[in-house]
């Protein structure tokens, strides 16, 4: 079974990648998805973060604007945050490929904002990179309810740069391009993964693109 890690920073597609790969018949994790189920109600988040962050569990979920008011520009909060959350997103993760692993799937896709950052590639065989130019990826942002280029600007600080992320992956995905560009992009990955074997892939460098 091949796996392949989908990343990207804020704004950038990747949302739109990981519906194109379903769309083609390829299970896919979604890492954010799991957070939320975690913090949503009878989550197993909930009772550790209402420890931790008192005030911030209403009617049995973790109130999100509350939760991201808290940690806003205080690290040593986010990272408390994180040491709850990303040891039980992990575990579900696992017990993804460990399902899909059993149903025989060739190929899944674990779809992770932050892989890079939290040494996620190294469970997978190659790494997807979803970018677009800088201007778009704002434009997007922006136009989010609620936010700000100041929460923006915070959230970018705490992500690797989209160049480093282009360097590391084995292929980039280009959006901004129309929807049908990055289509074919991901039609040819999951072509070429399909063809084959763990062991042999991926290969290399004349993807980078």
């Amino acid at each position: 079974m091949v796996i392949l890690g989908l990343t990207g920073s804020i704004g950038m597609g990747k949302t739109v990648a990981a519906g194109h790969f379903r769309r083609l018949g390829v299970p896919v994790h979604d890492s954010d998805a799991a957070v939320h189920n975690l913090l949503g109600p009878g989550g197993d988040a909930v009772d550790a973060i209402d420890e931790a962050f008192p005030g911030t569990v209403r009617d049995g979920c973790v109130d999100r604007e509350v939760m991201a008011s808290r940690v806003f520009g205080d690290d040593e909060a986010l990272q408390r945050l994180e040491a709850i959350v990303h040891p039980l997103v992990r575990q579900r993760t696992r017990r993804f490929l460990a399902r899909q692993a059993r149903r025989g799937a060739a190929l899944v896709v674990l779809d992770v904002p932050l892989l890079f950052e939290t040494g996620g590639e190294r469970r997978c065989d190659a790494v997807v990179c979803v970018s677009a130019p800088a201007f778009v990826q704002r434009s997007r942002v922006l136009r989010r309810p609620g936010m700000t280029a100041e929460r923006l600007d915070a959230i970018l600080t705490r992500q690797i740069p989209d160049a480093e992320k282009r360097r590391r992956a084995d292929f980039v995905i280009r959006t901004g391009l129309g929807r049908g560009h990055g289509l074919r992009q991901i039609h040819h990955i999951v072509r070429m993964a399909l063809t084959l074997t763990a062991r042999n892939w991926p290969p290399r460098a004349e993807h980078r693109r």
